[in-house]
């Protein structure tokens, strides 16, 4: 059964000299004027992420992590800058103490924070400007304030519905204190701020991360998380290095996909588009979309069974992509639903940003302090939150992922990138805990299968897997589908709000016409800055 044909109703932005696209116009136009003052994509890609930590706070910090590519002078590079748990923690210490799973707020689900060093390295591998001059535009922006928006005020008053619930005792006192002053987050049209943020950053813009790491910073955070029995040390926040990496890729037809490798979950949109190669797929067919969805579910099920810090990852990456290990799980899909694993977790809170210059260098971006704001502890007079992406690890002694000293755990956020003919066409990326790597999916079928504009594409109306057989669509999605689906055997939800599905950007380079191509998804407030 095939429907008519999808059309978005926007176009991309067009732009041979430069471009900035993420999910708050704010912090793209302060990307969009370190263009202009003679920085780089990757001046521009710093300077928006911190911007971000300001203006959208409800999904991300700077007590997060990143993760990030570059394409630069005509060679890609990966940074994995993702933390490590404490050196005095493990499994068994927590199950010492009563708990069966990890928690998910508080201070014994942090880890080190590794966004304020990926700043730190990718300006001085690539930077033009200094890096205070990326950072102080989003210093200003804390300091004197910016009017929050509808749907960011939203986020910010639904988490604080919650944690009004959820967080009780002294530690999360900070919280309160910054983001809800009084029990009040902000309204829509109401101005925020926060100085001490704005020191914060230009703490780290002047010594290049290292009061973060070692010196003023490092010293707020470990006293205030060991003081509530907390187990981050300064030698932990001393001893963090980032990791630069060589993304991995999947060839699909003519086009080479490129992820992260782990402890990124990108390995999972890779395995399932090298599973969908060698297939047509007509856009919004159900036998298509059946065999998208199953393929999803297989891919997840080795992602959530084996992915973790690649340090203890126990099966060599490329065997995940081997083709005939690919053959075998596609081997795997018939015309049925099936159940492949338990399901996954809730969505959570992540930003992501793609820049471009004129001299062609672009960079995929993308930072989160995992669910919403994060583990709900504020370091007091820094604007520190700090992120909670210890809660993936897992207790069980045999799992994979289980919890260790200095290990990385299983992560969400992944940014992709896309070559022709080993030149660039551009970063993407699309954010939302677990929804992404099906949205990287969807996305790169989209543009490739079915010719779709980068604002199309990111447009088009999407489904998701949730667990078992249960598969989420938008209430855009094609109506007649739904029921031949079920016929299948999923059990096809339709959920009126867009807010779980995803929030992506690109950027895809016209070699043809020489212009980038930008698009911002509906799903947000994004904007697509250019020169």
């Amino acid at each position: 059964m095939t429907t008519p044909i999808f059309k978005s109703e926007r176009f991309p932005a067009y732009s041979n000299k430069g471009m900035v696209a993420t999910s708050q116009p704010l912090a793209a136009l302060i990307g969009r004027d370190i263009l202009a003052k003679g920085g780089n994509a990757i001046d521009a890609a710093i300077a928006t992420a911190a911007a971000l930590t300001v203006c959208e706070p409800t999904a991300n910090g700077i007590g997060g992590d990143a993760f990030v590519i570059v394409w630069f002078e005509g060679k890609l590079y990966g940074l994995n800058a993702s933390g490590r748990a404490p050196s005095s923690i493990s499994a068994k210490i927590l199950k010492e103490k009563g708990f069966e799973t990890m928690p998910q707020f508080g201070v014994l689900p942090i880890t080190v924070p590794g966004v304020p060093k990926a700043w730190a390295d990718l300006n001085e591998r690539f930077g033009n400007l200094s890096l205070l001059e990326c950072l102080e535009p989003a210093a200003k922006l804390a300091e004197d304030g910016y009017s929050v928006n509808a749907n960011l005020s939203y986020m910010w008053n639904r988490a604080n519905q919650i944690y009004q619930e959820k967080f009780t005792g002294p530690s999360f006192q900070g919280w309160f204190d910054m983001f809800a002053p009084g029990g009040n987050a902000p309204q829509a049209g109401q101005t925020w701020s926060h100085t001490p943020m704005a020191v914060t950053l230009r703490d780290i813009g002047n010594t290049n991360a290292d009061s973060f790491y070692s010196g003023r910073l490092a010293k707020s955070m470990v006293d205030f998380i060991q003081a509530h029995d907390g187990y981050l040390s300064l030698d932990d926040l001393a001893n963090h290095q980032n990791t630069w990496v060589d993304p991995i890729s999947i060839h699909y037809k003519g086009v080479d996909v490129f992820e992260l490798p782990p402890n990124g979950q990108g390995i999972a949109a890779l395995q399932a588009l090298g599973m969908m190669a060698g297939e047509t797929h007509p856009l919004y067919e159900e036998r298509s979309l059946h065999r998208q969805m199953e393929a999803m579910k297989l891919s997840f099920a080795d992602a959530m069974t084996w992915v973790t810090d690649p340090e203890h990852m126990r099966i060599p990456v490329q065997d995940f992509l081997d083709p005939t290990y690919l053959a075998s799980r596609k081997a795997m899909i018939t015309e049925r639903a099936l159940e492949y694993t338990s399901g996954l977790p809730s969505n959570a809170g992540t930003v992501y940003l793609c820049t471009a210059d004129g001299d062609g260098n672009m960079v995929s971006y993308i930072q989160s302090n995992f669910y919403g704001f994060g583990s709900g502890i504020v370091i007091p007079n820094t604007g520190i939150s700090m992120q909670n992406r210890g809660f993936t690890f897992s207790l069980d002694e045999t799992h994979a992922n289980v919890l260790a000293p200095r290990k990385r755990t299983y992560h969400t956020i992944i940014p992709g990138f896309l070559m022709k003919d080993q030149k660039p066409l551009g970063p993407f990326g699309i954010m939302g805990g677990y929804t992404q790597p099906q949205a990287h999916l969807q996305f790169v079928m989209h543009l490739i299968d079915h010719q779709l504009n980068p604002q199309a594409a990111l447009d088009a109306p999407r489904w998701q897997w949730m667990k078992d057989k249960v598969i989420h669509v938008e209430s855009t999605f094609p109506i007649e589908l739904v029921d031949v689906l079920r016929k299948r055997g999923h059990d096809v939800v339709v959920i009126e709000s867009s807010v779980s599905f995803g929030r992506g950007e690109a950027i895809i380079w016209d070699e043809e016409n020489q212009t980038y191509l930008g698009g911002t998804e509906t799903r947000t407030d994004g904007l697509v800055a250019i020169l």
